[in-house]
């Protein structure tokens, strides 16, 4: 009998501040938003605090009975306002290709609407061989436990709960809104200043046996 084949190596990302900057297109969309309602939004603050769903930041602008008219209304028009102005962050897509070519999988688990985050990476040239979303924090460990994800990257404590309600290797990046502290005080084991320093940090890292 032959021992039985090793998984491959599937390195789980975040999406928002992790492999895309999104804060161009969700200031947009929340601006459009905005008029739309004629509910004042202060956009800055918004987008420097991205990571939770959305309906967790709509709950601090608009009365509780109307936020979830507001989040559908919001990925309504996501499409429209946000896709072209979000550009990927550095060494995003090195550190997909650095997966692939170590003949690893590459998985996105995030709080966005599936079918936005897809647009998001169909237009950044970007391709994960699955793409989770409307998840957030320990929730994400389910879906990167049902991948047998080994490594789990984002950049805020909510992604870390999510690697180690998983047992996955906690990678934190610090382009997002946790600094290098927070994210080692909610327990990554790995800190990055960003994706430009992950295709080396890979070579060093040894699969469990």
């Amino acid at each position: 009998m032959g021992s039985m084949a090793p998984h491959p190596l599937t390195v789980g990302f975040d999406l928002d501040m992790t492999l895309i900057d999104s804060r161009p297109g969700i200031k947009a969309t929340y601006r459009a938003l905005s008029a739309e309602t004629g509910t004042p939004i202060d956009l800055d603050l918004v987008v420097s605090r991205l990571g939770p769903p959305v309906e967790h930041e709509l709950a601090n602008w608009y009365p509780a009975h109307a936020v979830a008219a507001a989040a559908d209304r919001y990925r309504e028009i996501y499409p429209a306002y946000a896709i072209t102005p979000s550009p990927a962050l550095p060494g995003a897509r090195e550190s997909v290709a650095a997966i692939r070519a170590r003949g690893g999988r590459t998985i996105v688990v995030t709080a966005k609407h599936t079918p936005n985050a897809r647009l998001h990476l169909a237009h950044l040239g970007i391709e994960p061989d699955e793409v989770i979303g409307s998840l957030w924090a320990e929730r994400k460990g389910d879906a990167l436990r049902e991948h047998g994800t080994q490594v789990y990257v984002g950049d805020h404590t909510g992604d870390v709960r999510g690697a180690r309600t998983a047992d996955a290797l906690s990678v934190g990046v610090t382009t997002g809104p946790c600094d290098a502290d927070e994210l080692r005080a909610a327990g990554a084991d790995v800190v990055l200043p960003d994706l430009t320093r992950f295709p080396a940090w890979l070579r060093t890292y040894s699969e469990p046996a």
